[in-house]
């Protein structure tokens, strides 16, 4: 790139930072406006439609933005920019005046389009700078979904100072307006300050611009992006219950903590998007992956306390019982001592372990009289083990998988201009079309794994088995190249030789 404007790339990066923030804080809106409205009883809906209600602008986010990224590539980001700010402050205004389900999901139908943010400000922001500095910039823009955790933080507060604590409930409806009045806002400051740019696939024909989408080099990073994005977004509101329902916080420590989780995954993007430019997307690809797959298996194992059979105290010999006491077995004179219940997990939820516990006992099961042959029990084994999946443990785990996906969404994105340097925006479309399916289709999946296996912890199986498919398909191609690339290679090398 050499009309390269520094002044006026950065400039236009932290306008779109800001834009896409406003707009990510605004597509997740439904996760605490609607646990709100159902909480205070203000509308009775049922837990299909809650979850309905928070998935439909996570879809028509995902769905429109691919259509979003050509008419970026077409028309530059200025203009698509603003359009969507002023178009999605008109469905959030409405729904402040929503009596029902359908209308409700009506306007989340509307203001769900905020989610397109990500492909427009992507194609935008690439235009204005070279190749070697895009991972950084697009890892920069890409900290904007750190929304989710500023509307997650302090979204609760907001209600309850525009409610007088409880006190008017029907003043919800200002948090809608409120968002909405930001929008337009935001899309005043954009139009009036930024300066329109668009690649030379600009001038190209949809058909043309649609091309690449035939390459399967696409749906891999596709699919990428649907675990370190994807599974970003369904995590982000997941975690809210899990953390109710595995640990017993109250709503609004469950609400801090699902934060942390998804704050630094938004503030550490651009710390991946340097690592890209200097150590290649690939690398850190390998990394990111590699530590999904790690941490997945080290977040499956649940919180548990299981007794089970353990081992037991068998007969030497044939004979008859002739004392049985809780601390020994004697027969025909000889004695079996026995293990003692103690109470080492007597307060085990008061302490903290890393590891799991255990204990074992034995419990005498013959009585006086009995008639025993060789081998047969006298003491049956207990076995108590007991696993805290202490939570400070899981939260720390639970934030460092967030923060390894931040990067890894700025590692994604930094592959698109590399190989598809005219064609970002539907590229970037397409591959964030597939990661915002995650975003809906994992928590339905979380649920079903919930209801089926009765395991919290069961969403991680999701979480190993994806990761395991993208690694190794990663690392089968890279495997390809390079052998297509060693005869060459070689070649080159024969000749330097001789």
């Amino acid at each position: 790139m050499t009309d390269f404007q520094p002044a006026q790339a950065n400039k236009t990066l932290f306008l779109n930072t800001l834009a896409f923030t406003f707009c990510f804080a605004a597509w997740m809106l439904n996760g605490i406006l609607v646990t709100f409205l159902v909480d205070n009883q203000l509308f009775d809906w049922t837990a299909v439609e809650i979850g309905w209600l928070i998935g439909i602008p996570v879809l028509t986010g995902a769905i429109f933005r691919l259509p979003a990224g050509i008419l970026t590539d077409k028309f530059g980001g200025k203009p698509v920019f603003t359009s969507l700010l002023i178009i999605c402050a008109i469905p959030l205004y409405l729904l402040s005046l929503a009596d029902s389900f359908w209308s409700y999901a009506l306007c989340s139908l509307g203001f769900g389009l905020a989610g397109t943010s990500f492909a427009i400000g992507i194609a935008y922001s690439s235009v204005w700078f070279p190749r070697d500095k895009q991972g950084t910039a697009l890892g920069i823009f890409g900290a904007g979904n750190a929304g989710a955790a500023v509307t997650t933080m302090v979204g609760p507060n907001i209600l309850d100072y525009l409610t007088d604590d409880k006190t008017n409930l029907e003043n919800w409806r200002l948090m809608p307006q409120l968002y909405a009045a930001g929008l337009v806002i935001i899309a005043i400051i954009f139009f009036l300050t930024t300066k329109n740019k668009k690649p030379s696939a600009g001038s190209k024909s949809i058909s043309t611009l649609l091309s690449p989408l035939k390459s399967i080099r696409v749906w891999r990073f596709g699919l990428y992006y649907f675990l370190v994005f994807g599974c970003f977004v369904s995590f982000a509101g997941w975690l809210v219950p899990y953390y109710t329902n595995v640990y017993g916080f109250d709503l609004a420590t469950a609400g801090i903590l699902a934060s942390c989780f998804s704050l630094p995954s938004g503030v550490i993007r651009a710390f991946g998007g340097w690592l890209s430019d200097k150590f290649g997307a690939r690398t850190i690809m390998y990394r990111v992956l590699g530590g999904t797959l790690i941490l997945s298996i080290a977040l499956i194992l649940p919180k548990m306390d299981i007794y089970s059979t353990g081992k037991g105290v068998p007969a030497k010999a044939s004979g008859t019982v002739t004392a049985v006491s809780p601390t020994s077995v004697s027969l025909d004179g000889t004695s079996y001592e026995l293990t003692q219940k103690t109470d080492r997990l007597n307060n085990v939820e008061n302490e903290f372990h890393f590891w799991p516990i255990k204990e074992v006992w034995q419990e005498p099961i013959v009585t006086v009289g009995d008639q025993i042959k060789k081998k047969e029990l006298l003491a049956e084994g207990k076995t108590h083990i007991y696993f805290q999946a202490n939570v400070w443990v899981f939260a720390t785990l639970a934030i460092l998988l967030g923060s390894i996906w931040g990067i890894g969404k700025a590692a994604v994105y930094k592959h698109i201009p590399d190989y598809f340097p005219q064609e970002v925006g539907v590229v970037g479309g397409m591959v964030g079309v597939l990661g915002g399916l995650g975003g809906f289709i994992c928590p339905i999946l979380f649920g079903y794994l919930l209801e089926g296996t009765g395991l919290w912890s069961s969403c991680w199986i999701v979480m190993l088995a994806l990761s395991a498919i993208c690694l190794t398909w990663m690392h089968r191609v890279i495997q390809k190249m390079t052998d297509q690339a060693a005869p060459q290679i070689a070649s080159d090398f024969d000749r330097t030789k001789n």
